[in-house]
């Protein structure tokens, strides 16, 4: 399937047999952005539940990936079939459906697109949607094989500070990528991995939407010269994902993410603040 396809696309296949939509909308960011359309959905979408369900439940880090197991049997229990074709979307239109997309992809299942533009690109377009609510569905009989190759952990980002073997790309703003803003998680001090280089995430959209395939190779060009691998971090390894599939859009390549990403790194290496 093609890593991006457009709301006509969904709309006209939205009743073939192996296509499976998920609603990855996370609902405290919905709430503060769209209160509005939280309740709404593509209809048949079934919810991909990121921070509850497809998360590990026993790291201290938040949105860790969870292991095959859980995956797969979550998976099942959405009714995702081995030979299903995943649409994904949230309600913010590029936000955490990247997320989902690499999650299916380390979990070595690539039949999955991301819905560009997301909910807010659907309504646009005029095409129903129906109210979100929690139903059963006949188990499905989908398989999770982890790929190793799209994860990086603690340890290879600590290695690689002295070998330089890949560059880090960071996908938080500016401001906390520089230090001159303050994280969320207020007892972690702001700042960046060494060596690292800065892509905001909203520097690869547009009105919702991913930027045109030239417009996203001329980004990464500006930002980044040399030929290693690209590894992408944010502040919990969500964000991480949208500028990640940008740049798999622009050049098909570079899909590793740090996971624990600078919560993580920044609790590891003891940079707090004084807060408490």
């Amino acid at each position: 399937m093609n890593k991006l396809v457009s709301t006509k696309w969904l709309h006209q296949n939205l009743n073939h047999p192996d296509i499976i939509v998920l609603d990855a909308s996370i609902r405290a960011t919905a709430e503060r952005n769209t209160p509005n359309t939280l309740l709404k959905t593509i209809p048949g979408a079934r919810y991909f539940d990121l921070k509850k369900t497809f998360s590990d439940p026993n790291s201290p880090f938040p949105n860790t990936i969870p292991n095959e197991t859980q995956f797969e049997d979550e998976c099942q229990n959405l009714g995702i079939h081995i030979n299903s074709k995943i649409v994904v979307f949230d309600s913010l239109g590029i936000y955490s459906s990247p997320r989902v997309w690499w999650l299916f992809q380390a979990m070595g299942h690539n039949d999955i697109s991301v819905l560009d533009g997301g909910l807010p690109a659907w309504i646009f377009s005029s095409f129903s949607t129906e109210n979100r609510a929690v139903k059963q569905y006949k188990l499905g009989d989908f398989k999770a094989t982890l790929q190793t190759k799209y994860i990086k952990y603690y340890e290879d980002v600590l290695e690689n500070v002295r070998t330089k073997t890949f560059t880090i790309v960071d996908a938080r703003s500016e401001g906390r990528f520089n230090g001159s803003v303050d994280e969320p998680r207020k007892h972690l001090k702001s700042g960046h991995i060494p060596d690292s280089i800065n892509i905001p995430y909203g520097e690869v959209l547009a009105n919702g939407k991913f930027k045109s395939v030239s417009e996203l190779k001329t980004l990464f060009d500006k930002n980044y010269s040399d030929k290693k691998e690209l590894v992408f971090s944010c502040g919990s390894g969500l964000t991480a994902c949208i500028v990640m599939l940008a740049n798999v859009i622009a050049f098909n390549k570079s899909r590793a993410i740090y996971d624990g990403s600078w919560t993580e790194w920044a609790e590891r290496q003891n940079l707090k603040t004084d807060v408490l």
